[in-house]
């Protein structure tokens, strides 16, 4: 089973064997660099594989290489193939087989989310047309989601609205997936998730099953992120658009391309950056504190939604790599049992709460690949 992640230019894969659960063969990317394509492999144990420099210049080209280039490493064709689809729109709510019907579907809403939509429907076509007789399915982020309470996806707006689709989503489904089936029994009956990253959300767990999340009709709401504002005033996009005459295309990339992180400290997205910049830099400090101040407000959210927070979750590039970060979301978050023991934080163990806290803290990397093909080898070969 190859499991394909599509970005807007470039794609992440896993190659699994689906036994009892799925087996990693192969991992990687194909990055988009100077008009053409690097491809990159790992083997299961991050031992990396040697594929030959791409000549394609689009994605079809890279699926197709990649594909030859993991055959060259000894490894087998795909029997099946899966897709990571950030948004199913208010009518795909779980994972499907591809056919005529889905892609006319995807194509309707990408109103929803034309950054991403287009990118992924054009890799799923190049993949029919690469591999004609290789079936292929569709996972969608927000099926996570789709079944929490209506009062949690409404909008507080006209009631009509609902009809076209304007509701809260929630995202980063697929990974909040993995992390409840990573935890398996040791789920706890009300846990919060924080997926940080550049991308970044929350989701409160309620025995197992979402009842509310952070980011809302596109992943630009919610928590501050790399380069995306997160929650904002309306008010504040209405006074752009009218004293700053801004475009519709205008105010689209400020608040998803020259916000959030990048926008605050002036420049610079990327996390780890940012903590070696922060003892010199006030703005790269100040974009810190904001994301974890935003992101403790949060959680408390999160909480209330839940009645109580007996577990709290990291995953994600930054939750699950940054011992700094989780330690100061944390800092202010006693009034909810939490409690981090230093040294587990910092040798980023399983559990990093203090013995005997009420509210367990836990670190639980993400897989998203490996979920796609969990979900789709079920979907394919039910």
């Amino acid at each position: 089973m190859l499991s394909l992640n599509s970005g807007s230019s470039s794609f992440k894969f896993g190659l699994y064997r689906l036994d009892d659960e799925p087996r990693l063969l192969a991992r990687g990317a194909a990055r988009q660099e100077d008009g053409g394509y690097r491809l990159e492999a790992q083997g299961p144990s991050g031992d990396d594989l040697h594929v030959e420099g791409s000549a394609a210049t689009d994605q079809p080209g890279a699926l197709a290489e990649t594909v030859e280039a993991l055959g060259r490493a000894g490894l087998p064709t795909p029997d099946g193939l899966g897709h990571r689809i950030v948004h199913g729109g208010p009518t795909l709510r779980a994972p499907a087989r591809v056919d005529d019907a889905v892609l006319d579907e995807l194509r309707h809403v990408i109103p929803l989310a034309p950054l991403h939509l287009p990118q992924e429907i054009a890799l799923i076509e190049a993949a029919a047309q690469t591999f004609p007789q290789t079936p292929q399915a569709v996972c969608f982020d927000t099926a996570f989601h789709a079944d929490m309470p209506e009062v949690a996806r409404r909008m507080p707006l006209p009631r009509e609205l609902w009809a076209e689709g304007v509701r809260r989503y929630g995202f980063h489904g697929l990974s909040y997936e993995s992390v409840v089936a990573a935890l398996g029994g040791r789920l706890r009956r009300r846990a919060v998730i924080a997926h940080l990253g550049n991308g970044a959300s929350l989701a409160a767990v309620l025995d197992g099953r979402c009842v509310d999340t952070t980011m809302g009709l596109t992943p630009a709401g919610g928590l501050m992120m790399g380069t995306r504002c997160g929650d904002i005033d309306p008010g504040a996009l209405v006074y752009l658009l009218r004293e700053r005459k801004l475009t519709v295309k205008e105010l689209d990339e400020l608040v998803n391309e020259r916000s959030g992180l990048l926008g605050v400290s002036g420049g610079v997205s990327d996390m780890k950056r940012l903590l070696e910049l922060r003892a010199s830099e006030a703005a790269a400090a100040q974009a810190v504190e904001m994301f974890c101040r935003i992101a403790r407000k949060h959680i408390a959210a999160m909480a209330a939604a839940l009645g109580g927070m007996e577990q709290l979750v990291f995953t994600g590039a930054i939750g699950a790599r940054s011992a700094e970060i989780r330690r100061e979301i944390c800092a202010g978050l006693g009034f909810l049992g939490v409690a981090l023991d230093e040294g587990r934080n910092e040798r980023a163990e399983a559990a990093i709460e203090v013995e005997g806290a009420a509210c367990e803290v836990r670190i639980v990397p993400t897989q998203e690949e490996k979920r796609i093909a969990e979900l789709t080898g079920r979907t394919l070969w039910p």
